[in-house]
């Protein structure tokens, strides 16, 4: 097999590896600000899996559009790659909007109110971060025509929001107070605003 990959597109990797680095630094000064406020961690359990496939998705693109000789067709590449750089747009808008309690792990604060700013003032979009994940995950193979790394991604990360969304909610709802004028015993909805 022979190698044939755009220098631009390993550049492209490049990025996207060294901005999941620079998530990794965000996440562990968020962990340590929640730490000090009694912060809990869920779901520790499914976190290694999401680890797995982020580091996957990368090596996939990598080797698929490497060594499986997959081309750059530009009417598919360009808008992929406008795809991946509003995902980076959103995330960056999420991470930013949940400022301290943006984590890469479901962690929460006791007591903590929702955020509800930036994407996440949007009701009608409950998980933004994940929108971003998802359209990255896609788009990102299938700048350089790594559709079964696009596919396998999709699926795999789909699969694994299940898991996520279920944890970050259910945390969520154990971890808030009650509304203000609710009866005792009952506690705020869970609205996936205060972990990723």
């Amino acid at each position: 097999m022979s190698w044939h990959l755009s220098s631009w597109y390993l550049l492209l990797l490049l990025l996207v590896g060294l901005e999941r680095v620079a998530e990794l630094f965000v996440a562990r000064r968020n962990s340590r600000w929640s730490a000090e406020r009694g912060g809990v961690t869920y779901g520790r359990g499914h976190y290694p899996w999401m680890v797995a496939l982020h580091t996957g998705l990368l090596a996939g693109c990598l080797l698929e559009a490497g060594l499986a000789d997959r081309p750059f067709v530009p009417a598919l590449g360009w808008p992929m790659f406008a795809l991946v750089v509003a995902a980076q747009g959103l995330r960056w808008w999420c991470i930013t909007a949940l400022g301290p309690q943006w984590n890469t792990q479901v962690v929460v604060v006791p007591g903590m109110p929702l955020v509800e700013r930036g994407p996440y003032r949007l009701r009608w979009l409950r998980h933004p971060n994940y929108v971003a994940v998802a359209v990255e995950g896609a788009a990102l193979p299938l700048v350089h025509g790594a559709w079964v790394t696009a596919l396998a991604f999709t699926v795999l990360n789909a699969a694994l929001m299940v898991v996520r969304i279920r944890c970050e909610e259910e945390a969520l709802a154990a971890s808030a107070g009650p509304p203000a004028g609710a009866s005792p015993g009952t506690s705020a909805p869970a609205g996936g605003r205060g972990t990723g």
